[in-house]
């Protein structure tokens, strides 16, 4: 037996048998199944793209059906229709057919999508039921169809998320590679709706991958790649939101004034992501069944309808003409009060439908109705109404989800207009800011946590990845041969200084056998002969010096283990780390993180000091 810091030469533990046996101290990435995730998510976003050309078909079928009676595929408006006050109970029909599919279909196709995906993602293991494939695009087609005030982005996302997972379940791979394909079918739908790639890699990144590394974002920029390709082939390769104003590099007065308005829509958006709920909360206490809760939505949706046509379906050259900065204060009016109004009441009522398009709507008018403001206030205030409807549209999404990245790249990708990236910084961050500092949880992830699923909302370093085993290990590891008798041991351990929680044990190549706590040692009571390696239970596999605590605590999960021998690129034995060192070492890691320190002092003597520390060496 042998003692490291005692001396006494240390034993080799390990050799090349161990790796031939398939026993590593942790996980290797195994770069070949990036590929076929890669692989699988990219057909997964070739699948999607054409589900959306379907979604957006059926859509415009069912529009003109229900609103002009004409079997057709044209991209039409509900709001030109003639209809009269027959078209209040066209959204009511609609909401009656979701409702019933809701019932007897899935009752996950109610709501607007990414929240439902976001908890099968937290909750389920990324596990979502096939039928969603088909029952949400076809429930949300006949939503929008009959005039309800959503977009098909939300619907698209979800049947992505549903696609993803199902071909993750039936495949044989990891519960995080099913998130990563939920994810990159999603995602991959929004650009192609949008043709917004980028937008799509971050809004995955905000809110459904909830991590950011090369085994998942990989994967989910391919998709988003084919999906814009989609997007470019089955739609136009011109931007969804192209109005043709013109946006120049704005001034510093400006910037100061667009930062102003996202403080403002900050809070905007808190009422808005309110409201929502509260309808919410409202139709829970109605005394009918959730079922028929569509219906009555449905109806609100008609009213105003019939008062206010623009208010009906999509809505995206709502969102252009808005852009163009050329908009009507009336319309812009119409758009703020009852836009709003009617996708509260229709998504409060649980029908089928999403939450992006809307917000955008809202949000542009608000910006532009602000902007008005001001420049009558301030005539001589630099303001672009176009630039504030692209603002205000950016920052209400930003406040009411906090996907900051998300609503600043969505912004520049779908309208082109590159110069508004510095007052669409400030306008956002604004936004973000207020959104987070009075508002507990967003309009995706409010539903969810009233279930008590908790969500990601900060992305910081593992503590663990950033400290080694070798750091914190104990240093004093004593080995012994597997024929040495469990007597012979028990004398050597009564006389040896060494009082070593642990023994290594190897065998007479010096290879690692296992490992033994010495308590066990006195234990024993049979006869002098009994060798110490009938004491092991289980071998315990090792770590490296350079592994992280990280990989140490998995290692001690998954072999059930409250201590690790640990060896260095040499094979040799460097000492031992127990889960108690492991625990403390990273309350320490912590406390030294969050400990609040002055580094330089403002002190007469600390100026002194910095001033001949900057003194030039000939200087005396």
């Amino acid at each position: 037996m042998s003692t490291k810091k005692s001396g006494i030469p240390i034993s080799v533990s390990l050799s090349s048998t161990l790796e031939s046996e398939d026993i590593y101290p942790q996980q290797v990435r195994n770069k070949k199944r990036l590929i076929m995730i890669s692989c699988y998510a990219v057909a997964v976003g070739a699948a999607i793209s054409l589900i959306a050309r379907f979604l957006v078909y059926l859509i415009s079928l069912i529009t003109n059906l229900s609103f002009y009676q004409n079997l057709s595929f044209h991209e039409v408006s509900p709001a030109h229709n003639q209809l009269g006050m027959i078209v209040i109970a066209i959204p009511a029909l609609g909401g009656i057919i979701v409702g019933l599919m809701a019932k007897y279909g899935s009752k996950a196709i109610r709501g607007h999508g990414i929240p439902e995906a976001m908890e099968q993602i937290l909750t389920n293991e990324s596990k979502i039921r096939p039928t969603i494939t088909y029952l949400k695009p076809i429930s949300s087609a006949i939503a929008i169809g009959t005039g309800g005030p959503f977009g098909a982005e939300g619907p698209i996302i979800a049947t992505g998320g549903a696609l993803g997972s199902t071909l993750g379940q039936l495949l044989r791979i990891t519960h995080t590679e099913r998130k990563i394909l939920l994810s990159a079918g999603a995602v991959a739908g929004m650009t192609a709706i949008f043709g917004t790639p980028i937008a799509a890699i971050f809004l995955a990144i905000e809110l459904l991958l909830f991590e950011f590394t090369p085994r998942s974002i990989i994967p989910v920029a391919l998709a988003c790649i084919t999906g814009a390709a989609g997007h470019h082939l089955l739609f136009s390769a011109v931007p969804v939101f192209f109005s043709g104003a013109s946006i120049d590099v704005v001034s510093n007065v400006s910037i100061f004034f667009y930062s102003l308005m996202g403080l403002l829509i900050g809070f905007l958006a808190i009422l808005v992501t309110k409201s929502v709920y509260a309808v919410e909360d409202l139709f829970e206490k109605l005394p009918i069944h959730w079922v028929w809760w569509p219906a009555i939505g449905g109806i609100a949706v008609g009213l105003i309808g019939y008062f206010f046509p623009r208010t009906l379906g999509v809505g995206y050259e709502n969102i252009t003409d808005l852009l163009s900065g050329k908009m009507p204060l009336y319309f812009v009016l119409t758009l703020c009060v009852f836009k709003y109004l009617s996708w509260v009441l229709a998504l409060g009522s649980g029908t089928s439908g999403g939450t992006l398009a809307p917000l955008l709507t809202i949000g542009a008018a608000l910006g532009v109705l602000i902007a008005m403001v001001f420049k009558h206030l301030m005539p001589d205030l630099d303001i672009n109404l176009a630039l504030a409807a692209l603002i205000g549209m950016s920052a209400m999404f930003a406040g009411a989800s906090r996907a900051l990245l998300t609503s600043i790249l969505f912004a520049l990708e779908t309208t082109g207009h590159f110069n508004a990236l510095i007052p669409l910084l400030a306008a956002c961050v604004a936004s973000y800011t207020v959104s987070y500092l009075f508002m507990r949880n967003t309009i995706m992830t409010e539903k969810i946590s009233r279930r008590g699923v908790l969500t990601p909302d900060e992305y910081e370093p593992n503590l663990l990845e950033m400290v080694n085993v070798g750091q914190i290990m104990e240093q004093v590891a004593v080995t012994v041969l597997e024929t040495v008798s469990i007597l012979e041991a028990q004398d050597w351990f009564n006389k040896s200084t060494e009082r070593p929680d642990y023994l290594i044990i190897v065998n007479e190549e010096q290879q690692y056998v296992g490992l033994i706590a010495t308590k066990e040692l006195y234990k024993f009571t049979g006869d002098d002969k009994t060798q110490v390696s009938t004491l092991i239970e289980k071998p315990v596999k090792p770590l490296y010096t350079d592994n992280s605590l990280r990989a140490a605590l998995n290692v001690m999960l998954t072999e059930n283990k409250h201590c690790l021998p640990v060896i260095d690129r040499k094979r040799e034995i460097a000492g031992l780390i127990t889960y108690d060192r492991l625990l403390n070492s990273f309350q320490e890691i912590s406390a030294k993180s969050e400990r609040r320190t002055i580094n330089i002092s403002l002190r007469r003597r600390g100026l002194k000091f910095i001033a001949n520390r900057r003194r030039p060496n000939h200087i005396r």
